[in-house]
């Protein structure tokens, strides 16, 4: 069974002894200031059509408060949503930068004729990034190790912050005897 509480809601008071509506005698019971309940308003009824069941409002001074204080503070939650999608795209340049770097570096230690480490960095890189120019590195010829260096623009997404850009390194150490080229299948 289930119990459906609704709050009940109360219409008026009258003073001990003041007649009834429509009658002439003492209250009911002889209860003082006791409310009079609107018929119907036990548990589990619905209100007549019309009515909403609650009190009636006199007039709430701050009613829409809440959308006004949303407005102020939606440019402060943009602000920061912005600065995070803009943190993202900083690390992901990074990450980005870091493997054109490797890629460059790699491909200059193995000394492959089939490509170029400017070509591996670039390839490496994500289609709509930046590069100050070509990711290079030397290539290994008699030194003991390669360093490729890429440099990429960081996209702003808050002008304010101007166009930066972040560099990465890297070294790979070159092989003491030439590595044997890959033989095709047969």
């Amino acid at each position: 069974m289930r119990v459906c509480i609704q709050p009940v809601r109360r219409l008026r008071t009258r003073p001990q002894g003041a007649p009834a509506a429509g009658g002439n005698g003492p209250a009911v019971g002889g209860l003082g200031h006791a409310p009079q309940f609107r018929e119907g308003a036990g548990l589990g009824k619905k209100p007549a059509a019309g009515e909403t069941g609650a009190a009636p409002t006199q007039g709430h001074p701050d009613r829409g408060s809440a959308s006004i204080e949303l407005l102020g503070f939606l440019p402060v939650l943009l602000l920061v949503a912005l600065a995070a999608l803009q943190l993202g795209l900083a690390a992901f340049a990074a990450q980005q930068a870091g493997s054109a770097a490797r890629a460059a570096a790699r491909t200059a230690s193995q000394d492959d004729p089939r490509t170029t480490p400017a070509a591996a960095g670039r390839a490496a890189l994500s289609g709509w990034l930046r590069t100050d120019g070509a990711p290079d590195a030397p290539p290994c010829e008699g030194a003991g190790e390669t360093t490729a260096t890429v440099t990429v623009r960081i996209p702003a997404v808050l002008p304010l912050l101007g166009d930066r850009a972040v560099t990465r390194r890297a070294t790979m150490r070159c092989p003491t005897e030439p590595l044997p080229l890959p033989r095709s299948a047969p």
